[in-house]
């Protein structure tokens, strides 16, 4: 049976407010999700290309159950004793060099970077704050002003200094000296905050700096960027909310892809799969630094039903090798995209790594002009398909492609063909 749209429509509005938004032009009303399917109202699926939170699929049977399981016995808080919440700290820390070896924990990526700018501007005694162009950090007030792809510029805070995002694509630097180029706007971003007599406490970055377009950073810029925000007194906070947990194949965090160790790593999304479970990862003697002067608590952060959700994740991650297969099936969607652009003339770039792509749509690939309109005919076109996915960037011109860790080979082509479908069609328009 045909479900009433215009009738949920009207009654969200009324319910909710204006500031909630949908996706997709006809908007979805999804009842189930299995694996990398999502169900609508009316029984059609679609295949999931976007949404990263289901990190080893939606409705895994393994975190269902050990959720389960551990509702039906307790659920309290880090102020009592449980096992769950030191096993997981001790899985999770396990994951990172020596160095980081404690846990902290929260309920969402935007509570978790929060506690970190906490915690550096504690340690440091600094407020300044540097992040690239086109951040997302997450939403809370603190966070909010620190997320420059939301927030208007005239209410960006003084203590807050943005950096070009390190797009090898169609940024300012191009070259093969493009990350120490990038790098060195930070040396800039310090002297800026030095002339409004605001000292440094962190620069904080999103690994793969996916809302500024997936860029995958050139190499060296991380390990650099690390090096000039401690050399100024600042700390290194990476951002792996989303590239995290294997998603980009070839490493478990997104900062590995250089050689570093932050100062403190936050975390989210992916991570109990759906359940609300969020951390930081750092050294002790931040922690120790930062318990001098307030205690930390969070009701809902690290309850032994979160912890039973974050063990179960990990488990599913190695007993099915998912990790691999981000790199493999990856690696196989990345070709067969660089296939489809000998034929089709928008496809401007294909970036990334694992299940965290990019397809960069241009109306000129000589001048790499972006093409806004047509990226957004094609997210709504390629829903009308069955396939789920978004449009980033600063532009707006990019698809994203972050897909649950278990796609396989065959959804994979599945998704290649309706792409070069799509394509054609919204093309022709």
């Amino acid at each position: 049976m045909a479900t009433d749209t215009s009738a949920m429509l009207e009654r969200r509005e009324k319910l909710l407010g204006p500031a909630y938004r949908l996706f997709y032009q006809n908007p979805l009303h999804l009842v189930r999700g299995e694996g990398v399917w999502l169900y609508d109202a009316d029984g059609r699926k679609y295949l999931d290309m976007y949404n990263n939170v289901p990190h080893v699929g939606h409705c895994h049977p393994h975190v269902v159950d050990s959720i389960c399981k551990q509702m039906k016995l307790l659920n309290t808080h880090t102020r009592y004793l449980h096992e769950n919440v030191l096993n997981y700290a001790e899985r999770l820390t396990g994951k990172f060099p020596r160095e980081l070896d404690t846990a902290m924990f929260c309920c969402t990526g935007s509570e978790a970077n929060e506690l970190a700018l906490r915690i550096a501007r504690t340690h440091t005694g600094g407020t300044g704050i540097i992040v690239t162009d086109s951040a997302y950090h997450g939403n809370t007030k603190a966070i909010y002003e620190i997320s420059t792809e939301d927030i208007p510029k005239e209410l960006v805070p003084d203590y807050v200094v943005t950096v070009p995002s390190p797009d090898c694509y169609r940024g300012m630097h191009r070259g093969d000296d493009a990350a120490e180029k990038y790098a060195a706007h930070v040396h800039e971003a310090l002297a800026l905050l030095k002339s409004r007599g605001i000292r440094p406490a962190a620069f904080i970055i999103d690994t793969i700096v996916s809302s500024g377009g997936v860029v995958a950073p050139p190499p060296g810029y991380l390990a650099q960027c690390a090096a000039i925000i401690r050399a100024a007194g600042g700390l290194f906070v990476a951002d792996e909310v989303q590239p995290g947990f294997g998603r980009t194949g070839k490493h478990f965090w997104g900062y590995e892809a250089d050689d570093l160790v932050p100062d403190i790593v936050t975390m989210g999304k992916p991570m109990g799969n759906g359940h609300p479970l969020s951390a930081i990862v750092t050294r002790r003697d931040l922690a120790q630094d930062f318990s001098k002067h307030d205690h930390y608590f969070n009701t809902f952060g690290g309850n032994p039903v979160s912890c039973a959700a974050g063990l179960a994740v990990l488990d599913v991650l190695e007993s099915e090798n998912l990790q691999q297969n981000a790199l493999q099936t990856g690696q196989r969607i990345i070709d067969g995209l660089r296939a489809l652009a000998m034929r089709h003339e928008c496809i401007g770039d294909v970036r990334g790594t694992g299940f965290f792509l990019a397809v960069e749509l241009v109306a000129d690939r000589e001048a790499r002009k972006p093409a806004t309109k047509l990226a957004k005919r094609l997210v709504n076109d390629l829903r009308d398909r069955g396939v789920l996915t978004g449009s980033i960037g600063p532009d707006d011109n990019i698809l994203k492609l972050r897909p649950p860790m278990v796609l396989s080979a065959s959804d994979a082509e599945f998704m290649l063909g309706i792409f070069d479908e799509s394509l054609a069609t919204v093309a022709a328009q």
